[in-house]
C-alpha cells in the first residue's frame, strides 16, 4: 500500500499540483465546478422524482438534468482522484475523507438503484414510490458528500 501512496505522491500530474499553485488553483476550481454541475442537476431531479417539484415536466426537464449530472459527476470525480494524488497518504488517514467516499460509494449505488426503474417516468408515466424514496435518498445522500468534503479540510 505505502509504494501504491508513493507512486501516486510521485505521479507527474500529482507533482504539477505540489508545484504550482496556480495549476492547483484550476484543477481544485473544475473540482467545484463538476460539483456545481452534479448538484445543480440532481438536486432538482431528486427533488421532481420525489414529488416536490411537480410542475416540471419530467420527460423534459429529466434527460437534461441527468446528462449534466452525469458530465459533473465525471469531472467531479477525475479532478477529485487529481487533487487526491497531492497528498494520498494524508487523505488516507482524514476521517471525513474516509466518510466522504464511503458516502461518495452509497450515492452511486444509489444511481445504479435509481436507473432501473427510472424510464417509465421519464417517458411521462407513474412515478413508483420506489423511485420516490430513491429520490429522496440520493438528495440527502449527496449533500452529506458535499458536506463531508467540506469537512475534509477542518481535521
Amino acid at each position: 500500500m505505502a509504494v501504491l501512496i508513493d507512486w501516486l505522491a510521485g505521479w507527474p500530474g500529482a507533482v504539477l499540483l505540489q508545484r504550482s499553485g496556480t495549476a492547483y488553483l484550476f484543477v481544485n476550481a473544475a473540482h467545484i465546478l463538476g460539483i456545481g454541475l452534479l448538484l445543480g442537476a440532481i438536486l432538482p431531479l431528486d427533488l421532481r422524482l420525489a414529488g416536490v417539484l411537480r410542475s416540471s415536466a419530467l420527460p423534459l426537464i429529466g434527460p437534461v438534468l441527468i446528462r449534466t449530472a452525469a458530465c459533473g459527476l465525471a469531472l467531479a470525480l477525475a479532478t477529485g482522484f487529481w487533487l487526491f494524488t497531492v497528498k494520498p497518504g494524508e487523505y488516507l488517514g482524514n476521517t471525513a475523507f474516509l466518510i466522504k467516499l464511503c458516502l461518495l460509494a452509497l450515492a452511486l449505488g444509489n444511481i445504479a438503484l435509481q436507473h432501473r426503474g427510472l424510464k417509465p417516468a421519464l417517458a411521462g408515466g407513474e412515478i413508483s414510490l420506489r423511485v420516490r424514496l430513491l429520490a429522496a435518498l440520493s438528495a440527502s445522500l449527496w449533500l452529506c458528500v458535499l458536506v463531508a468534503g467540506r469537512w475534509i479540510g477542518f481535521l
